[in-house]
């Protein structure tokens, strides 16, 4: 059995996945699947799309490349019934199959009819198609933008019924209403229309008309997408939605601030009749002249009812008459008992000027100074003798704080000799010297060599110098064997070690090591 197995021949794994690889394209080539969406999550950054097609029993991978994502009418959804037509394929990277999708439509009409109802209910809930929210239309609008294509009959429609009704200017927008870029540039020109200023070189639109003639269902899909309705919602210009047939509704009808039937119901709603304005402004003026006339003669009858129930001017004119006698006859005394006053009023401001006179004034100024002067004077000796009283209190005091501070300075300068003399005298204590003088010699290594601490670490003929405490004697090793006596001498001569000195240590002073 093994003789058999190894007569086998070997092939490597990427020439066994591409075998794979070959004979399911080569069996199944173009399939069209039906399944639910699932995974679904979004365009990657490259453009293509990953996600995943199940029923009831399985699940296959499925890749959809960015050309053909961009080509779809109708966008996929997670949980979408779709039919998906493509190529069964191998992915040998993960030894996976999976089928890359060229087309994908809605599994039938009631497909997208639940997708739109589901979108509808999120919207509506997020408020988007409030009745609060909603503007009213301007009675009389002098711009109105209209957003369709250019070249289709609706365009006309709306021209021809603005003109007749009452001309004005009009401004198109024009898109794609039906294909994959219809949502992104139908919602494209309505926030451009809201971001033209006002006064600006294209004048800002009083009042936008989106407008489109009917279709089947996918055909006005575009006018279902989220980003339409978003954009309708947002518009800060009163909005008007006339797309498809009076039977026909998109999620913009929603949004918008009205809907109209048909894209002519949109013009007529939007612009008022001129003729109709005419007469009715006609009607109005000569109801206005009449109200006019009316009240001007009631008026008139007024005036007329006031002037007999008046008094005559006699009657009006006696009284006023009769006190200006009796002013005229009081006159005289008036005057004369006004001129007395005056009189008497000028003497006692006689009086009270010659009391203020110059030379009044400046006697009392003058009396006034030479008091002032001498009250100076008198301030300025008490203040000389309180400022003298108050140096003597300041010298006392210096003086007694100099006495302080001499005391002070004088038991500072004792501590610190104190501290000198017993720090002198642990350092004489602490010194190499004080040991030499209780009999110790240092051996050294030459004559200015480091110390020498062991015998074993002298040489036969090695030159030494014996440092002792009153001076240093040179000397040469014999090389003889050290005796246990000497041994014990040595180790009773070797120092004690001692802590490192600081780096201030004198340079005649030696060190123990």
């Amino acid at each position: 059995m093994a003789d058999k197995d190894s007569n086998a021949p070997e092939i490597t794994i990427t020439e066994l996945s591409s075998a794979l690889k070959r004979t399911i394209e080569d069996q199944f080539g173009y399939v069209r699947v039906r399944g639910e969406i699932s995974g679904w999550r979004g365009p990657h950054s490259s453009g293509h799309v990953y996600f995943c097609l199940k029923d009831q029993g399985a699940k296959i991978d499925a890749v959809m490349w960015k050309g053909s994502f961009q080509r779809l009418r109708v966008k996929p959804e997670e949980g979408m019934e779709v039919i998906a037509t493509g190529k069964v394929t191998t992915y040998p990277g993960k030894s996976t199959y999976q089928i890359v999708i060229e087309t994908i439509e809605p599994a039938g009409v009631g497909a997208l009819l639940a997708q739109l109802e589901e979108r509808r209910r999120r919207l509506a809930a997020e408020g988007l198609f409030d009745d609060a929210r909603k503007q009213l239309l301007p009675f009389l609008p002098s711009v109105v933008g209209v957003i369709t294509s250019p070249t289709g009959a609706v365009i006309r429609d709306i021209l021809h019924r603005v003109q007749d009704r009452f001309p004005l200017r009009v401004i198109v927008w024009p898109v794609r209403v039906q294909g994959e870029t219809s949502g992104a540039e139908v919602a494209r020109a309505i926030e451009g229309f809201n971001v033209l200023p006002e006064g600006g070189k294209i004048p800002r639109p009083d009042v936008i008309i989106v407008a489109r003639g009917g279709g089947s269902l996918e055909d006005l899909w575009g006018f279902n997408e989220e980003i339409v309705v978003r954009a309708a919602a947002s518009s800060m210009i009163p909005l008007v939605s006339a797309v498809g047939h009076e039977t026909d509704w998109t999620l913009i009808d929603h949004a918008a601030d009205r809907r109209a039937p048909t894209p002519t119901a949109a013009a007529e709603m939007t612009v008022p009749v001129r003729s109709e304005m005419a007469a009715q402004t006609d009607g109005l003026a000569r109801r206005l002249l009449g109200v006019t006339l009316r009240l001007s003669e009631q008026r008139r009858s007024n005036v007329r009812a006031l002037i007999r129930a008046l008094p005559s001017a006699e009657d009006v004119l006696a009284m006023p008459r009769q006190r200006l006698d009796r002013a005229g006859e009081n006159l005289p005394r008036r005057i004369a008992a006004a001129l007395g006053d005056r009189h008497l009023k000028v003497n006692r401001l006689g009086a009270l000027v010659a009391r203020h006179s110059p030379q009044a004034e400046l006697r009392g100024r003058r009396e006034k100074l030479q008091g002032l002067g001498v009250r100076l004077g008198r301030a300025l000796i008490t203040r000389r003798d309180a400022e003298k009283a108050n140096c003597e209190r300041q010298r006392e005091r210096l003086q007694a704080a100099q006495a302080r501070m001499r005391n002070a300075l004088r038991g500072a300068n004792e501590g610190r000799r104190r501290n000198l003399a017993s720090v002198l005298k642990l350092i004489d204590s602490m010194s190499h010297k004080s040991i030499l003088a209780r009999g110790f010699a240092l051996v050294r290594e030459g004559a200015k060599g480091p110390p020498i601490r062991s015998a074993a670490a002298i040489a036969a003929g090695q030159a030494l110098t014996l440092v002792f405490a009153d001076g240093s004697v040179a000397a040469t090793a014999n090389g003889g064997e050290p005796s246990q006596g000497a041994d014990e001498a040595g180790a009773r001569a070797k120092p004690a070690p001692t802590r490192k000195t600081s780096a201030k240590t004198p340079a005649n002073q030696g060190s123990l090591f």
